[in-house]
């Protein structure tokens, strides 16, 4: 089982970045597929990106392809999105997920959750 920890949320304005990272405890942090998820008020929870168990393949939605990276440090047990030339429409809680199987970075199915940390975009 593995525990994770959202922090970097806040409020900034359109065209700023902002890095989250999710802290994860245990020591099998590297058998886990990470996710990055978000949840807009009065909208689904959407998938964000997704990252393989060593860091090498990464995928991501649409929306935030070319603006957002998500990579991973395992010796520090921590999974990042670096978001870049944010718009309103970025505004929402986003969510650290975790999984060992399956070994994919497709699938929204995840076990493991954090609690989340709100980002606001201003225009």
């Amino acid at each position: 089982q593995v525990q994770l920890v959202e922090s970097g949320g806040g409020l900034v304005q359109a065209g700023d970045s902002l890095r989250l990272a999710c802290a994860a405890s245990g020591r099998t942090f590297s058998r886990y597929v990470m996710g990055w998820f978000r949840q807009a008020p009065g909208k689904e929870r959407e998938f964000v990106a997704a990252i393989s168990r060593s860091g090498l393949i990464t995928r991501y939605a649409d929306s935030v392809k070319g603006r957002f990276t998500v990579s991973r440090d395992n010796a520090k047990n921590t999974q990042y999105l670096q978001m870049n030339s944010l718009v309103p429409e970025d505004t929402a809680v986003y969510y650290c997920a975790a999984r060992q199987t399956p070994d994919t970075l497709y699938g929204n199915v995840y076990p493991y959750w954090g609690q989340g940390t709100q980002v606001t975009v201003s225009s």
